[in-house]
């Protein structure tokens, strides 16, 4: 449910949403959303000072309910 719901809010921002992808891994201190976008898309997700890339990680920690998420927003051109 939380990855769909960053996807969606994700894809909301960015001018490629066909190329937002959201995966998700379990780790011992919660979970982990990575979220990859076009390299184009990657300022709007970080934002100024990285508001907005902030403003996701509150909105997908207010909305878990099993314990802490982690969201990383991942340059694909580094990995």
């Amino acid at each position: 449910m939380l990855s769909e719901a960053l996807e969606h809010l994700v894809r909301g921002i960015v001018d490629n949403p066909d190329d937002v992808r959201v995966s998700a891994k379990t780790l011992r201190r919660g979970d982990l959303l990575e979220v990859r976008v076009h390299p184009d898309d990657l300022g709007r997700v970080i934002g100024r000072g990285g508001r907005t890339a902030r403003a996701l990680r509150t909105v997908i920690g207010a909305l878990a309910t099993e314990g802490p998420v982690r969201v990383d927003v991942v340059d694909v051109d580094r990995r």
